[in-house]
């Protein structure tokens, strides 16, 4: 039968690698992002992130004024205007890069942003996430090794 200590062990180390493979499992398979913004007056909204190439974004803005500074890799799209009323982007990366938007409300009403981006996932959450689950099998591990035998000075 297991002693006090490894029963917990066993229930943080199972907890740590059932939530550590949910959040991998969803950062793994969410790599849209949908976007709704409300802009106030006199402020800016910047989206940077990561694209992979054939990667398909589409960004509407509408407000009364607005300056659109959009930036992707390569040869890809490129503006830098001042716009009323409405605008919409809807691109294709052309290559892997980072792609940077930076919207700034110039008028007097709020603008609202919104649109679907696909950015690439960050390498260091998923490292993140296989350390949270190696973690969770290391305190089963030593947990069960306490109900096998008690090591000495504990």
């Amino acid at each position: 039968m297991f002693t006090k200590k490894t029963a917990i062990g066993i229930g943080i180390g199972s907890l740590a690698i059932v939530l550590g493979s949910y959040f991998l499992i969803m950062a793994i398979s969410s790599n849209t992002h949908q976007v709704s913004d409300i802009v106030g007056i006199g402020q800016n909204d910047v989206f940077k992130f990561n694209a992979e190439k054939h990667f398909q974004e589409l960004l509407n803005v509408t407000g009364n004024s607005f300056h659109v500074k959009l930036k992707s890799p390569s040869d890809g799209l490129q503006v830098d205007n001042d716009f009323k009323k409405e605008t919409s982007f809807d691109w294709v990366s052309l290559v892997n890069g980072e792609h940077f938007i930076n919207i700034t409300n110039t008028g007097d009403s709020v603008l609202h942003v919104s649109g679907k981006l696909n950015a690439t996932i960050n390498p260091l959450i998923i490292t993140s996430h296989l350390i949270v689950i190696s973690s969770g099998v290391l305190i089963i591990g030593i947990s069960a090794a306490f109900s096998i035998r008690k090591p000495r000075g504990f």
